[in-house]
């Protein structure tokens, strides 16, 4: 499982649901991403380990070692993308851990178990939902909240379960124990500029910046857009559009602090030209690595909220859709990553990640650790992403010294 195999292995699940312009779309439980779950799943079985889907379509392959009754350890990543996404983003970890576990087995028998995991859900695109497998996996899923959310097209995540032969009511069966695993690593792309500019071809994660998200509803009075003046209007998306420059501001005002925030959605009702509209919904993403600059940049938010709607009497209520916290990865495997790095002799740095992964759920259970491999300008959740096979093969190879040591 060399260089070449890994990049045909991703140019393979590449092709697994791509547009015309080649752009990666497979969206959480559809057909394309089951097609790419049951792909690597495949890969797996080749590699003589055993495959379990779990409650929720987590794909786990398990090689046992010399010693099964030792705690094993995990590595994994997704498969899913964005809407008109790029092909690197959660599939060269799944890839990596693959190739990592391959290189080993063929290096001689492995003392521990090793396990690999194809999380489902983990981008937030089709349910308004985050980390999916590794929330249930972990004991960490708002179940209520997810028996209510619906997709674009009006599918329920419950409905989407069932389409797979999955059950809604059995979720809870996903919920492992505590230290059932040794550890956890995950390697994936760097989606920010800060290898690329540091000139590290790896990246040592030390802590993952968490999603608050919420969806914020502005309600006014539908009118006429002829009959109805100016003065007298009630107009919801004025005020959403007051409401998305105020969290722009807030943003602004806290970027030392590594707060970030996104109104990545915005439905006008009823939507028509000549209507002055009567409703307007957002859905936000506010991020950072502190908690409190967290909490205290959600308030300004809400702050603002409340005085918008006194000024263009047009009521807004928030619904929270979920609030992690951010998570420091385990300072052994920290420290393990960067000798790894030194032995395979590349250049690294230590990164912070602004963006949530399944590891940060996993670091609830057991250990976790996180490696980034260097990506062309930042880029990622579009068509252009893209890593260069040597800096992911960097990344392979100090993840195959980690895992080697782990297993010994």
């Amino acid at each position: 499982m060399d260089q070449q195999w890994i990049v045909e292995t991703i140019n393979t699940i590449a092709s697994m649901g791509a547009d015309e312009s080649g752009a990666a779309n497979r969206l959480a439980f559809t057909v394309a991403d089951k097609e790419a779950r049951c792909y690597v799943a495949s890969i797996m079985e080749s590699l003589g380990m055993k495959v379990r889907i779990d409650a929720i379509g987590n794909v786990i392959g398990s090689l046992e070692g010399a010693e099964p009754q030792l705690p094993p350890v995990a590595l994994g990543s997704h498969v899913d993308t964005v809407p008109h996404g790029g092909h690197y983003d959660g599939v060269v970890g799944v890839v990596g851990a693959l190739a990592a576990v391959g290189r080993l087995k063929a290096a001689g028998p492995l003392r521990r178990t090793v396990e690999v995991i194809v999380f489902v859900a983990e981008e937030s695109s089709r349910f308004s939902h985050s980390t999916m497998g590794s929330k249930a996996m972990t004991g960490s899923a708002n179940l209520n909240a997810w028996e209510r959310a619906v997709d674009s097209q009006g599918v329920t995540f419950p409905a989407a379960l069932a389409a797979e032969g999955l059950s809604f009511e059995n979720l809870k069966q996903c919920v492992i124990a505590e230290q059932t695993y040794q550890a956890y690593l995950e390697l994936h792309i760097d989606q920010s500029k800060q290898l690329e500019e540091r000139g590290a071809a790896v990246g040592v994660v030390e802590a993952i910046a968490a999603p608050t998200r919420f969806k914020m509803t502005v309600t006014g009075m539908a009118g006429h857009s002829g009959t109805t003046p100016m003065h007298d209007r009630y107009d919801a998306l004025v005020s959403a559009s007051e409401l998305v420059l105020a969290i722009r501001n807030i943003a602004n005002d806290h970027a030392e602090d590594d707060i970030v925030a996104t109104v990545g959605n915005l439905k006008v009702y009823p939507g028509a030209m000549n209507v002055v509209p009567g409703k307007a919904e957002l859905w936000v993403d506010l991020r950072g690595t502190d908690y409190e600059y967290i909490v205290e940049s959600l308030q300004e938010i809400k702050d603002a909220a409340l005085s918008i709607a006194e000024d263009y009497e047009t009521p807004v209520t928030i619904e929270m859709l979920s609030a992690d916290k951010p998570v420091a990865m385990d300072e052994e495997l920290v420290a393990l990553a960067e000798k790894a790095a030194e032995e395979v002799g590349v250049e690294w740095m230590r990164s912070v990640s602004g963006a949530g992964h399944d590891a940060m759920n996993m670091a609830k259970i057991t250990p976790a650790g996180m490696l980034f491999v260097r990506s062309r300008d930042g880029v990622s959740h579009h068509p252009d992403e893209y890593a260069a096979p040597e800096d992911i093969e960097a990344g392979v190879q100090v993840l195959t010294v980690m895992l080697r040591r782990l297993l010994a």
